[in-house]
């Protein structure tokens, strides 16, 4: 098995490829050990390795976030890590835990604003998720209130120094552009 690994814009996130796929819809993200013992094997074995701090899974990819930990030492381990779990043939998900994007999590809009929340959803979907998850992370829409978007950043975006302008730059200029009752963009937890 080759496991491809790219860099992403967040030093502290390691993208890895494994040639197969980690899930088959949706995304999934953990920020911590319980939480990844209790829903994805592979999560919890990455884990394991001291320095992982998340664990984010995509379609074809896996990103990986780190503390100080230096980059040299934890590859190999995170490497054998993945192997080991594909060798395994072991779920990604454990039976019964769902995938980040399985559920719209709490979103928030007013009744009158359908039809703008669903033109910038279609335009996260189509636009801006496919390149997001190229970089090893993903955009998730929360809410949309007063003129302002609130999204959700995962994986490799959250914590990177470049998501800011990713955002301002990027994203909200795309919304405003194609819904001008889109003022402004920001990112939430």
């Amino acid at each position: 098995m080759f496991i491809q690994t790219e860099s992403t814009p967040n030093p502290a996130t390691l993208k890895f490829l494994p040639g197969k796929i980690v899930l088959e819809q949706g995304t999934a993200e953990f920020r911590d050990e319980t939480e990844a013992a209790a829903a994805s094997p592979l999560a919890a074995r990455l884990f394991g390795i001291p320095g992982v701090t998340g664990v984010f899974f995509g379609y074809d990819f896996i990103t990986v976030t780190k503390d100080s930990a230096d980059w040299q030492h934890l590859k190999p381990a995170i490497l054998g890590s993945i192997m080991e779990h594909f060798m395994s043939g072991q779920p990604t998900l454990a039976s019964g835990a769902m995938s980040a994007s399985d559920e719209p999590e709490g979103e928030f809009f007013d009744e009158g604003d359908e039809t703008i929340v669903a033109t910038i959803k279609e335009l996260l979907e189509t636009r801006v998720r496919p390149a997001v998850a190229q970089d090893g992370g993903d955009i998730t829409f929360k809410g949309f209130r007063d003129g302002k978007v609130y999204l959700n950043m995962k994986g490799a975006c959250s914590g990177c120094p470049s998501s800011t302008a990713t955002l301002k730059h990027g994203v909200q200029n795309l919304l405003r552009h194609f819904v001008p009752e889109v003022q402004e963009v920001e990112a939430v937890m």
